[in-house]
């Protein structure tokens, strides 16, 4: 009772309002109305403002709502460790990673966990680092793949590998025999580089200030896929993690020197959070596949 107590509360002020509540809960209205009332008689307070064209929270409202939803995590969470197989003969897993690691580092990992997992249903989402948190927070997700600048103060973050970029060219480019150039040669690429929203880019931005090096982009993709394609038929150039060019045979990595781009990727997790078998199996998969590469 307790727990429709609770869904019937946070739908309605999701929706602010019992109309529109009452039709995403596939409930009728009064009976909503009814279950809302008698929450409000037994917390002794009013949890809704029903005088105008929108249903608003009280602030006796407001204050029970940032624990229903505390709330309604942790009955979550309960239901999942009810289902929760120890012997990972069934389960479910959802992980997310940031853009760079579709191209290099899903396929080898997913392979892994599959083969010996077979029978856990696994959800994958490319999505950004700071989205990732959000949803690891809001237990949208058990695992998320990302960077060491980790922003939240409740996310643990276990380091997997350490990603070196570096330029990576096609295998028709004057410098596809290279296999260490100086920064300076960067100033004398045309560039394609990925566009703003991605943490790569403004890693690489860092890096070139850095250094003085002031880098001619002359084209910007949004898209990793379309990027790799236009580097591999034409003469331009980008800056890449290296082991997405050994994931491609037409393209060639060619190191940074003398001091590399490097950065830390991290597994994380909800600091306190329930971690099912299937997680924790991911995590151990997740370690040793990492550290082969």
């Amino acid at each position: 009772m307790l727990a429709r107590h609770l869904q019937y509360f946070l739908a309605v002020a999701q929706h602010e309002g019992f109309t529109k509540a009452a039709a995403a809960l596939h409930v009728s209205q009064p009976a909503l109305s009814q279950q809302v009332r008698q929450l409000e008689e037994s917390l002794g307070a009013q949890l809704f403002d029903r005088s105008g064209r929108k249903t608003r929270l009280t602030d006796a409202g407001e204050v029970y709502l940032r624990h229903a939803l505390r709330a309604a995590q942790e009955l979550q969470q309960g239901k999942r460790a009810i289902h929760d197989v120890g012997d990972l003969s069934r389960g479910t897993l959802r992980i997310a990673v940031t853009p760079t690691f579709t191209t290099y580092l899903v396929g080898p990992l997913v392979e892994a966990f599959h083969r010996r997992y077979p029978n856990i249903t696994l959800t994958v989402r490319e999505v950004a680092q700071e989205s990732m948190e959000q949803q690891l927070l809001a237990d949208e997700l058990e695992v998320g793949i990302a960077f060491d600048q980790v922003h939240a103060q409740d996310i643990d973050a276990l380091p997997l590998l350490v990603e070196t970029l570096a330029l990576v060219v096609g295998r028709q480019h004057p410098l596809a025999g290279e296999r260490v150039i100086g920064l300076e040669a960067l100033n004398n690429e045309s560039l394609i580089l990925l566009s703003a929203e991605f943490a790569t880019r403004e890693q690489i931005d860092r890096y070139c200030r850095q250094h003085g090096i002031r880098p001619n982009v002359v084209m910007e993709a949004n898209v990793i896929g379309a990027l790799l394609e236009v580097v591999r038929r034409t003469g331009l150039s980008t800056v890449l993690p290296a082991a997405i060019a050994r994931a491609h045979p037409e393209l060639v990595a060619i190191e940074l020197g003398p001091q590399r781009l490097q950065r830390t990727a991290v597994l994380m997790r909800r600091k306190g959070g329930y971690q099912s078998a299937a997680a924790r199996a991911f995590v151990a998969v997740a370690e040793e596949v990492c550290g082969a590469l």
